[in-house]
């Protein structure tokens, strides 16, 4: 499956469909973008990092979100404590998220996975270097909590 992120508007929306992927990801939700992903048929990771803003999203049908900016809004901790009126949310926490505290939030519940820029920085992107990229990746995949 490929993604795109990070989606804000309903040009990125339809840009990132014209591209080929199959699902898009987003720091947050406003209404427009929702309506642009819902439209075009394009899943949507979209970004809560707040109790009201899970809701919202549940409400419209959404229960996969990306908790963002996860170590600025609490980190582990906060999104534990998210858990607990909102056990039917599963979040992918990213933002500030390394191979060094990936571990906190795979332990919870409510997290299946976590995402970070560590994978693919950019100047192993700059340079190509998709070998080593590769390997991040495949260590990303054996983290656990």
């Amino acid at each position: 499956h490929v993604g795109a992120g990070t989606l804000i508007s309903g040009d990125d929306v339809r840009a990132a469909k014209a591209a080929g992927a199959t699902f898009g990801v987003s720091p947050g939700a406003t209404d427009a973008l929702l309506q642009a992903c819902e439209d075009e048929g394009l899943p949507l990771l979209a970004g809560a990092a707040t109790a009201s803003e899970a809701m919202r999203l549940l409400a419209r049908g959404y229960d996969m979100l990306k908790f963002f900016p996860a170590e600025a809004s609490g980190g582990a901790a906060a999104l534990k404590a998210l858990g607990g009126p909102l056990p039917q949310v599963s979040f992918c926490p990213t933002g500030g998220v390394s191979p060094g505290n990936a571990g906190a939030y795979l332990t919870l519940s409510t997290v299946p996975c976590v995402g970070g820029s560590w994978i693919a920085p950019a100047d192993l992107v700059a340079a190509g270097d998709w070998g080593a990229i590769e390997a991040k990746a495949l260590e990303a995949a054996g983290l656990s909590g």
